[in-house]
């Protein structure tokens, strides 16, 4: 008890730290805005040292705050990596993503929107949710009744992916006449909210999700300029198209087979203005955000932090969409901005997840994290950006095509990937040493010079394997990857753990789906 006391007293004399005093009549505690973007590569950000972006207001968090360049997504693909930001629990104890489930209720209720409710915030949300809560059914979000619209005090937010077209989204539309694209409609939407909410007694929590980045690729036409007629610099591990230097395993999924056509030599420049375009629509909201901040006097008690659900390979390796382990799909920008704090204006090298997310706003916040949470808080490196709060952190790819799936531990700037699948192919291991080679280009599995590396590896996995086997929820289909995972157990004993596709139905289902679309033109 005594120990739960003085954690709680040393989060709020942290918090007090980064605050100034305020004006009388409004909270002590800080307020907190969480801008959550979609599917935004780690270094599509002028601050992550790429000089042909422009994000010059997303840069000023970096520059007045703390900018965290090793944090991952230990889940890349939206329903998944949303619940567990939310939650700040890995997937396998969510139980939440595509063709796995909902978010159950009681889950949702130790999320870090609620618990800051029932801690006296008052709790906003606009922008794409992107999951569903519910106890019974599929992982269905299409829907508002999919979503806890009523837990929110303000909300504006939409089921499935939204539209970019503002009009399009239901409690965004208000929006529409002067903001047509729905990224600096949010921005316009931050800003009501903190009319409403900014000078009450109590402090409020901001979550505004933007569907940008994320496709159907559609910016904003007012920014056509910025990066029109623009070349880019393709970075080393760009195309290569052969991908003899990756699993077989990884190139069986739609992110090699379908989505990187978009990202062909031929088709690159273009792809990328356009996705740089929707990123300079979001910073812009940004700016919109920051400047009435400062008009409405709330800056100086403000927390701001900003991140991504998941990255983007943009023809990495040869891959479009997400997904994947690789550095693109799974690692993400983070940065943090709380007012006084220590080490703002640094970087931190530290390693942290989206898991830690939940935590680190509950603890700013003062309130007790949940003893079921995975994520550790990051008050501590506001004032210490150098200091370590965990050794490792863990990958998952649980969905999509069967042979996508696997496991994977990131340490010491280490990535181990265990590729478990083995019908007409064999199971991979692959090792890369992320300070060396970022692009994750030369595999070091054979290389005696990293053996003891690949040790210490090989032991972090299979410990984490083994605490799946302990944790993963009952229901759902996530207790079958302990056995999945388990890299001591050979496939001949996996097969029929995992449902395979009948001979012919790919084609039936892709004849259809073209069949479909001819006869929509027709119409």
């Amino acid at each position: 008890m005594k120990k739960i006391l003085y954690i709680t007293l040393a989060s709020l004399l942290l918090v007090a730290g980064y605050t100034k005093a305020q004006k009388k009549g409004t909270s002590e505690r800080p307020n907190i805005i969480f801008l959550l973007t979609d599917d935004q590569r780690y270094n599509a950000l002028g601050c992550m040292g790429n000089d042909e972006i422009q994000t010059p207001n997303i840069d000023k968090l970096a520059e007045k705050g703390i900018m965290f360049t090793q944090h991952y997504n230990p889940t890349a693909i939206c329903m998944g990596a949303r619940a567990t930001i939310m939650t700040g629990m890995y997937e396998h104890k969510t139980g939440c993503n595509f063709s796995h489930g909902a978010l159950h209720p009681d889950k949702f209720e130790l999320s870090y929107p609620m618990l800051m409710k029932k801690a006296g915030y008052a709790v906003g949300f606009a922008g794409k949710f992107g999951y569903g809560v519910k106890a019974e059914g599929n992982s269905s979000y299409h829907k508002y009744e999919d979503l806890p619209v009523d837990k929110f005090d303000w909300w504006k937010g939409w089921p499935g992916q939204g539209q970019y077209n503002t009009v399009e989204n239901k409690y965004m539309a208000e929006y529409a006449e002067q903001y047509p694209h729905v990224s600096r409609a949010l921005g316009a939407a931050a800003k009501d909210f903190m009319t409403e909410y900014g000078h009450k007694e109590k402090p409020f929590c901001l979550s505004i999700s933007f569907k940008a980045p994320h496709g159907p690729v559609s910016p904003d036409p007012d920014f056509d300029d910025v990066y029109a007629g623009k070349d880019f610099t393709e970075e080393e591990n760009y195309w290569r198209e052969n991908g003899e230097h990756l699993s077989k395993q990884s190139k069986q999924g739609r992110q090699y087979v379908k989505l990187g056509d978009h990202w062909k030599p031929e088709k690159y420049d273009v792809s990328l203005a356009k996705y740089y375009q929707l990123i300079y629509g979001i910073d812009q909201a940004v700016g919109m955000i920051l400047e009435e901040l400062e008009k409405q006097g709330l800056a100086d008690n403000t927390i701001i932090l900003y991140t991504t659900d998941n990255g983007y390979h943009c023809g990495a390796h040869g891959f479009g969409g997400k997904v994947l382990p690789y550095e693109e799909g799974s690692r993400a920008p983070l940065l943090v901005y709380a007012p006084n704090a220590k080490g703002n204006g640094k970087v931190s090298n530290a390693l942290t997840s989206n898991i830690d997310m939940a935590p680190t706003m509950l603890d700013l916040a003062g309130i007790k994290i949940p003893e079921n949470m995975d994520g550790k808080s990051l008050v501590t490196l506001l004032d210490k950006p150098n200091k370590e709060v965990r050794d490792h952190d863990i990958l998952i790819q649980a969905w999509g095509e069967n042979p996508t799936h696997c496991l994977s531990v990131v340490a010491d700037e280490y990535k181990y990937l265990y590729w478990f699948y083995g019908n007409e192919m064999e199971p991979v291991e692959e090792l890369f040493c992320l300070k060396d080679d970022k692009g994750e280009m030369n595999n070091l599995i054979n290389d005696a010079a990293h053996a003891k590396q690949l040790a210490k590896m090989r032991k972090l996995y299979d410990a984490e394997v083994e605490e799946w086997k302990v944790e993963a929820v009952k229901d759902h289909g996530y207790e079958k990857y302990g056995i999945l995972f388990d890299r001591h157990i050979p496939w001949s004993e996996k097969t029929g753990l995992m449902k395979e596709p009948k001979p012919g139905k790919e084609k039936k289902n892709k004849d259809k789906k073209n069949k479909g679309k001819k006869n929509k033109k027709q119409k």
